[in-house]
């Protein structure tokens, strides 16, 4: 018996529902009874129905034609209002893709359901695709070998007038309601949510952290060209580059790297590619499964459900941080050009087909990949926050030249009394970077910066630099941050790293800021960790956390250092004291170590060439650090307003150590 079926949304997107359902009438699956549209569908358009009924109001045309089945292509912000409108009747749903336009949306969709007992299928077509099986079996098979990350991009043409079909095309918001239509959350939405199916992380929970970058070429709100970096809970790293500037169209496609080979996958054309070391190329077309049709096989005999909400929580995830995130960054006019379209001018950012390439084939950000329009955009830090003051901006994605390792940094910090205690490339050291995490020497690869120290020559400019590259925010607030960060050099990673930063409230005239970094060899084989001292110089043990501080003018002396039982840098330096103190003529900085394993790091000191503090991970052997293996170390450095004694310094220490 064909099961009665409403189409609310017949027009635009909505027709391809339409003759979908005719195709499913023509079998004998269904009977469309009802078709809920502002504008009645002409007799033309409804050719091969039998007269169904039409109306505006969605809830009365369900009561009236007895409906089963209600396929809802509406608006983005309509979505759940129709979706529990049809559920609070007992009619199961294929609602279109997004699922809502906010995460608040979509958790009252999923009460809604389970309150109710119906079903909802969520229209990403390419999630019916067979080579999405074909794909998993390949990869746990270990036909790639072990997966190195997921890649997906889309190149689409779309003119102005794309812009202005309907009221809410490009829109973030329209009338104070959510809309979210950006070119990742809706017309390439599926390259997103394919990526993370194939991951097997397209729930809510299988996001570990996201970052994006969205520019926008054409007059609206919502970005029209924007790259994604999502990192999962198991770890992989998931890049996403979009755009409806492109200069020709092309088949969108989900790339999956591994150590041996790679997978491609067009999702539009169910085909896939794959590519194994040693081996012929071999491309298969798969067949796919209506997602309507599943829903019906569903409800007559149990079928598994192919997508249902819950499955779309990672992508609603990546939603919400569009939904919240800052608006797309508008694109400078020397960054794209005009053309003519097929139904009017549209406009075209300049080299953006190769750089959605690239960035599918080595998972790096547009910022990354030298798009100077990204690279200015990606210039404002996360500011810090501390008791109302905005103490420490964090330069996540800097923009320095390679041979000073590029990695993220703390510049300016500030006292709560607005002194700055930061230097950033100053004169002297080019490579020092205000607070930041360097590693002179991991297996031979510079993430300090600068000159490298060679065993029997001294210093010597090698092209042996690597860099921290920003992966994502798992957590990012006002007063601190988690984020992760992939040590790598020329494309190959070495190390992942998990940071965590926060700050705390001291006194009036004090806070602390928590360090917390764990790194994990991702590499492969075997790492080390040296430094200068390792390899030949004698107290250049150097290499781990590092604060650069300022300077003192021409006529005053350096800044003073002093732990609890010892004063100046040849006493301090090489100690392991409980805590060490550095002190200019206006402010004062303690640093103490809030574990073991940091406690036990020597300190590294300089006060008489420049003023400097860090930790050292390798003062006079090299540290080992095998394949799979962590390390860990927890900082807290105190940043006080005045010149403070030894009393007050040990105080602050205990304080911010207890806190």
């Amino acid at each position: 018996m064909s099961l009665p079926v409403v189409l609310a949304g017949a027009r635009g997107h909505g027709r391809s529902h339409l003759r979908n359902i005719r195709r499913l009438q023509e079998a004998g699956l269904v009977r469309l009874v009802g078709v809920c549209e502002l504008t009645p569908l002409s007799p033309e358009e409804l050719a091969g129905f039998d007269a169904p009924e039409q109306s505006t109001d969605f809830g009365d045309l369900l009561d009236r034609t007895g409906a089963a089945v209600a396929v809802i292509c509406t608006p983005i912000h309509t979505h759940t209002d129709l979706a529990l409108t049809a559920a609070g009747r007992g009619v199961h749903t294929l609602l279109e893709k997004p699922t809502t336009a906010a995460y608040a949306e979509y958790e009252r969709l999923l009460a809604g359901l389970a309150e109710k007992g119906t079903v909802c299928q969520i229209g990403f077509q390419s999630l019916g695709s067979h080579a999405l099986d074909a794909i998993g079996e390949l990869t746990r098979d270990g036909a790639i070998g072990e997966v190195r990350g997921i890649g997906a991009a889309g190149a689409w043409v779309r003119d102005e007038t794309y812009y202005r079909r309907v009221p809410w095309a490009g829109r973030r918001a329209l009338d104070g309601r959510d809309v979210v239509d950006g070119v990742l959350t809706n017309p390439l939405a599926h390259a997103v949510a394919t990526a993370l199916r194939i991951d097997g992380s397209d729930a809510a929970e299988s996001v570990a952290g996201i970052d994006l970058e969205q520019f926008r070429a054409n007059g609206i709100e919502a970005d029209d060209t924007s790259c994604l970096r999502l990192t999962t809970a198991g770890a992989t790293r998931i890049t996403v580059a979009v755009t409806l500037c492109a200069e020709r169209d092309a088949e969108p496609y989900v790339v999956v790297h591994g150590t041996g080979g790679r997978i491609t996958f067009w999702y539009k054309q169910d085909r896939i590619r794959v590519e194994r070391t040693g081996r012929e190329p071999a491309e298969t077309v798969y067949g796919r499964t209506d997602l309507l049709e599943n829903l019906l096989a569903h409800l007559r005999e149990g079928a598994g459900l192919l997508v249902p909400p819950h499955r779309t929580g990672a992508f609603m995830r990546v939603l919400e941080a569009v939904r919240t995130g800052p608006p797309p960054t508008p694109l400078p006019t020397d960054a794209w050009y005009a053309a003519p379209g097929a139904t009017g001018p549209r406009r075209i950012v300049r080299g953006i087909d190769a750089l959605v390439t690239e960035s599918a084939e080595t998972l790096a950000m547009f910022s990354e990949l030298g798009a100077g329009w990204a690279a200015r955009a990606d210039q404002p830090a996360t500011v810090l926050r501390c008791a109302g003051h905005a103490v420490a901006e964090h330069v996540h994605r800097p923009l320095v030249p390679r041979e000073l390792s590029p990695r993220p940094y703390l510049h300016p910090v500030r006292t709560f009394g607005g002194v700055v205690v930061t230097e950033l490339r100053p004169e002297d050291h080019a490579h020092h970077l205000g607070v930041s995490l360097a590693v002179p020497d991991v297996s031979g690869v510079n993430f300090w910066g600068g000159r490298t120290y060679v065993r029997g020559q001294g210093p010597v400019a090698l092209d042996n630099h690597g860099t921290q590259q920003h992966t994502g925010w798992l957590r990012r607030d006002p007063d601190g941050s988690v984020q992760e960060l992939s040590w790598t050099r020329e494309g190959r990673e070495l190390l992942k790293e998990r940071r965590t930063i926060t700050t705390r409230a001291l006194s009036a005239d004090a806070w602390a800021l928590h360090i917390t970094s764990t790194l994990t060899n991702v590499s492969g084989e075997d790492l080390s960790i040296g430094s200068p001292a390792t390899n030949g110089r004698p107290g250049a043990g150097y290499g781990g956390f590092f604060w650069r501080a300022p300077k003192e003018g021409a006529s005053d002396p350096p800044p003073e250092v002093f732990t609890d039982t010892a004063s100046g840098e040849d006493a301090v330096h090489g100690s392991t004291a409980e805590w060490l103190a550095l002190a200019g003529a206006d402010w004062t900085l303690v640093f103490a170590g809030a574990d073991e394993e940091t406690r036990r790091d020597p300190w590294f000191v300089r006060t008489g060439s420049y003023p400097g503090v860090g930790s050292s991970l390798a003062w006079e052997r090299r540290l080992p650090l095998a394949v799979g293996a962590a390390l860990s170390r927890r900082l807290v450095a105190v940043v006080s307003d005045g010149r403070l004694d030894r009393p007050a310094a040990a105080a602050l220490a205990r304080k911010a150590l207890s806190a």
